[in-house]
């Protein structure tokens, strides 16, 4: 199997993996300039940059590149390194570039409304890749929705096990009505998506998780769930409420820590409900 090859399908797949390539080289080496050796996530390998320990020390690099998300360079010389075993002691010297290779972020837009015609364009132009989800074959369309990846209909039941949801992954939820937004939630928080997001104003955010609490779901679980979804920034007409929620997501995807972060998250907090329900 070629790497690259795999690394495409890896991304469409929403799984990380890391590609070290032998940038530089001088001398004799065990290898060649632009050799390349491809760590998925479980661990396991496709190419070779050579082998033998200097493979080893690429794989853990490889390893810890992936929970970090930032590329390393790493230097090799095997005329005075007596470490390495004897195959590799060509007398040359090589780097290495070990870099994260993350998947194409996919935003799962559950309802086929106005709201979600709007947020599927701009989150399509901002790198994300759409994936809408109705239970109306009439509303989740191609032709309404013709920038997104893939459109599904069915009951939502049914189509929760099909969808590959990630830690890369963005579940928004703006169904039709209180019922079908408590169905997909009631999903969503069992999932290990990066960001769960649910349309409406606070007091009916309550009233939902409270009857998915009733239902033996944990408090913890809610205290992730962006709700109400988006930015405050005054947003009104579906397209304004789409900006705020892309911002919201973009927010999250580059990890950019704020207070309005934490207020998303108080909705949920024993105090503060107590004082909306009154």
């Amino acid at each position: 199997m070629d790497v690259f090859e795999e690394l495409v399908r890896l991304r469409r797949m929403g799984q990380k993996c890391a590609l070290a390539t032998i940038v530089d080289a001088r001398g004799s080496i065990p290898s060649y300039q632009t050799a390349k050796l491809l760590v998925r996530e479980d661990g396991s390998i496709l190419g070779t940059i050579g082998g033998g320990c200097v493979e080893a020390e690429v794989w853990n690099t490889a390893r810890e590149v992936l929970h970090t998300g930032k590329p390393k360079c790493l230097s090799f010389n095997l005329g005075e390194d007596a470490a390495y075993d004897n195959s590799l002691i060509c007398g040359g010297q090589f780097e290495v570039l070990v870099e994260p290779i993350l998947p194409q972020p996919r935003a799962f837009i559950f309802g086929a409304g106005h709201i979600s015609k709007s947020l599927s364009k701009v989150a399509s132009l901002a790198g994300f890749a759409v994936v809408v989800i109705d239970d109306r074959e009439t509303f989740a369309c191609r032709e309404r929705f013709p920038e997104a990846e893939e459109v599904v209909a069915g009951e939502y039941e049914q189509v929760f096990p099909k969808l590959a949801v990630n830690d890369t992954s963005y579940l928004i939820i703006v169904t039709r009505g209180h019922r079908d937004d408590l169905r997909v939630l009631r999903w969503a928080v069992t999932t290990p998506a990066r960001y769960v997001a649910m349309i409406g104003s606070r007091r009916k955010v309550l009233s939902i998780v409270q009857g998915l609490e009733s239902e033996g779901i944990p408090h913890e679980a809610f205290e992730r769930v962006h709700a109400p979804m988006g930015l405050e920034i005054g947003a009104v007409t579906p397209e304004e409420i789409a900006v705020s929620v892309l911002a919201e997501m973009i927010a999250v995807r580059r990890n950019a820590a704020s207070s309005w972060r934490e207020l998303s998250k108080s909705v949920f907090a024993g105090e503060r409900s107590k004082a909306l329900l009154k």
